[in-house]
């Protein structure tokens, strides 16, 4: 059976740092050197992003939305680059927040987390509001797979405080869901590490909050959106890490726009300019958080 995904991440972050690179294809965005976008030119696209990042960082997350628009070539495409990093020895968390219940769950579950899974992946992130029993089928299937998930909690959007700060017997939603997502969490432990595989989505733009949910779940690995183009910077990102062994961890920062869209890309005239512009944002954004992690 596959190692423990708590076990496999923190491997990796040890060894090249906290950074996760997100590949959101943006259509608006897209560069003209890769021509229109569609499908087959976001494959090409990603491609050279993982070309980048491989043996650099430790994982990757594609934004399944983006690959979504174009119908089954944009899914065959996400499936493409989820083999081909992988193949490159990066982890894959899928950023899809899928959510539902019983058989429906766990078809969500199968399909990104299973053995045999059509578009596998190493972790999903999930969108637990429709209740704690949505959890159960992407717990499983992890467990049984050596995977991962990461669960909404507190969120990087402006409008995340509608409802997850909003209190409930004397005490905010999402850390009322911080402690239930750590008991659940305890299935997804690692074997040679501590740290458990039920990521917490933990926005750097609030980095107090991130500090609270680590008091609320020691054990659960963070995934941290909102670094970078969201405006949080480096000692936001790593709020809610912990010291271990004279470095700060516990989990990653994810940045797509500022590594994948760099203004010098986005301006390059040819194959080689784009990559080593993306190779040098990726640098940036890793030199960045490392120096962070090392503040401790």
């Amino acid at each position: 059976m596959t190692r423990p995904f708590a076990d496999r991440l923190i491997e990796k972050t040890r060894e090249f740092g906290p950074l996760c690179v997100g590949i959101d294809p943006h259509p608006h965005m897209f560069p003209k050197l890769f021509g229109n976008p569609s499908a087959g030119s976001i494959a090409v696209w990603a491609d050279g992003i993982i070309e980048a990042a491989a043996g650099k960082v430790a994982c990757i997350k594609p934004q399944a939305a983006f690959f979504e628009i174009w119908g089954s070539p944009g899914v065959a495409a996400m499936e493409h680059i989820c083999k081909t990093a992988r193949n490159a020895g990066l982890l894959v968390i899928m950023d899809a927040k899928r959510g539902d219940i019983g058989s429906t769950a766990q078809g969500y579950a199968t399909a990104y987390l299973g053995e045999n899974a059509s578009c596998a992946c190493d972790a999903l992130t999930v969108n637990p509001y429709m209740g704690l029993e949505t959890l159960d089928p992407f717990v499983n299937t992890a467990a049984e797979n050596g995977r991962g998930i990461a669960v909404l909690t507190r969120t990087s959007n402006p409008g995340a405080a509608d409802i997850q700060e909003k209190f409930v017997d004397g005490e905010p939603v999402f850390m009322r869901m911080a402690k239930a997502f750590h008991e659940k969490g305890q299935k997804l432990k690692g074997n040679s590490t501590d740290w458990s595989g039920m990521m917490l989505v933990a926005g750097a733009t609030a980095p107090e909050e991130a500090r609270q949910i680590r008091d609320a779940a020691p054990d659960n690995l963070l995934l941290v959106p909102g670094y970078g183009a969201q405006g949080a910077g480096a000692a936001e990102a790593v709020a809610g890490f912990v010291p271990v062994n004279g470095t700060l961890e516990g989990g990653v920062v994810n940045a797509s726009r500022s590594v994948t869209f760099p203004e010098a890309a986005q301006k390059a005239g040819t194959v080689e300019e784009w990559q080593h512009a993306i190779s040098e944002a990726i640098k940036f954004a890793q030199d960045d958080l490392l120096k962070a992690t090392q503040n401790c």
